[in-house]
């Protein structure tokens, strides 16, 4: 292990609770050690990883220098600071470790969450760039990433996810997202209820949204199928990828749909071999989208479920195409127990079993969070390339 692991190791991933004062107050107290370009910064439920990627990409495609934060990782820690076209390396890592370690006090240094250290890490590590693509953790006004004065905020697909944190209802969920915007900002597809709040909130607070059709001829949009579909990417991919475009377009860029021929998506409805495809979604409105793409099939759910998740929900969405459950075994003390999973799954009549292997004349889909699929692809799987 490197410095940088040793110190994060400390850090808990995971908190009942959470101080939303304390990296705002810490970022006051530093800002002036960091010099920050254009920030664009993406919030939702859903699909913010593939639309920041393929934002990314196409930029850096484009000559620019940009980088792009997203969490969390699945095999590495370096998944989480992409730039021009590559995960950063351990070595510039550890650099801007000790730089940090020079700026901060320690009592902030030590005080500061997983998360908001990989932040600030990341923000040290990209701030030479043209461009920082931030993604929100699993919060919006009061995320890590929403310390930072961006100029453009992408509003991803809002759906029920984290709901011990940020509410109960779309609409509140909507409310915390929404309230990390400064300016400006693109909306993907949305619920009726998160356009009319946008809409409340452009008139309340002069910020100017846009649906993401507007950037868009039905050319574009046919072409943007046409490319998702080359990168073998299930359809609703294309949704994703014309908000990145948005985006693209927002600064000023012309799209050229070809730039993102070699985009490379880890973790996101990726096919490791002819009968395996990956996903690190983890709520409803993932289900759903994985159920559009696999509805004239019947596969085998490779799955577990973190005890905060509507796993009930998820494998009733699924249950369609749902051959059979085969339960990947984790230890991890947010999974739920096993004998509750089996319990719904009794429930909602699907069959179901302990995984064990892949069998080649099946067809599955590995899916339930960046941990199942972490555990999958170090312990069953052949090696996947990101």
């Amino acid at each position: 292990m490197n410095e940088l692991d040793i110190f994060l190791a400390k850090k808990p991933l995971f908190y009942d609770k959470i101080d939303y004062d304390r990296f705002p107050s810490i970022w006051q107290k530093y800002k002036g050690a960091f010099l920050l370009p254009k920030i664009i910064h993406i919030v939702g439920t859903n699909a913010k990883g593939s639309t920041g990627r393929f934002l990314a990409h196409y930029l850096y495609k484009q000559g620019v220098s940009v980088g792009h934060y997203s969490s969390p990782h699945i095999l590495n820690f370096n998944e989480r600071i992409w730039q021009n076209g590559k995960n950063v390396d351990n070595d510039i890592l550890n650099e801007h470790h000790i730089r940090l370690q020079l700026i901060l006090e320690k009592k902030d240094s030590d005080a500061l969450s997983y998360f908001e250290y990989s932040t600030l890490l990341a923000v040290s590590v990209l701030q030479k760039s043209d461009f920082i693509i931030l993604e929100a953790g699993l919060g919006g006004e009061y995320d890590a990433t929403s310390v930072f004065e961006n100029d453009l905020s992408i509003v991803t697909p809002i759906g029920m996810d984290h709901q011990n944190f940020l509410g109960d209802t779309i609409e509140k969920i909507a409310k915390t997202k929404l309230k990390a915007v400064r300016k400006f900002a693109i909306l993907a597809k949305q619920e009726r209820i998160v356009y009319k709040m946008a809409k409340e909130m452009s008139r309340k607070k002069d910020i100017e949204f846009f649906r993401y059709g507007y950037f868009f001829t039905k050319d574009e949009i046919a072409k943007a199928k046409r490319a998702v579909r080359s990168l073998s990417l299930p359809e609703f991919f294309s949704d994703n990828l014309l908000v990145a475009m948005a985006g693209a377009k927002f600064f000023g860029f012309e799209i050229k749909f070809r730039a993102l021929e070699d985009v490379k998506l880890f973790g996101r409805a990726q096919k490791i071999a002819p009968n395996i495809t990956i996903d690190v979604g983890h709520n409803p409105l993932a289900a759903c989208a994985l159920f559009k793409s696999y509805k004239n099939k019947k596969i085998v759910l490779v799955y577990n479920s973190f005890n905060d998740k509507d796993y009930v929900k998820i494998l009733e969405i699924l249950k369609p195409i749902v051959k059979r459950v085969e339960i990947l075994p984790i230890y991890n003390q947010r999974m739920e127990k096993i004998d509750m999973i089996k319990k719904a799954l009794l429930s909602l009549n699907i069959k179901y079993c302990d995984f064990k292997e892949c069998n080649e004349n099946e067809e599955y889909l590995v899916f339930g969070s960046f941990v199942v699929v972490e555990e999958f692809l170090k312990y069953h799987a052949p090696k996947a390339k990101n």
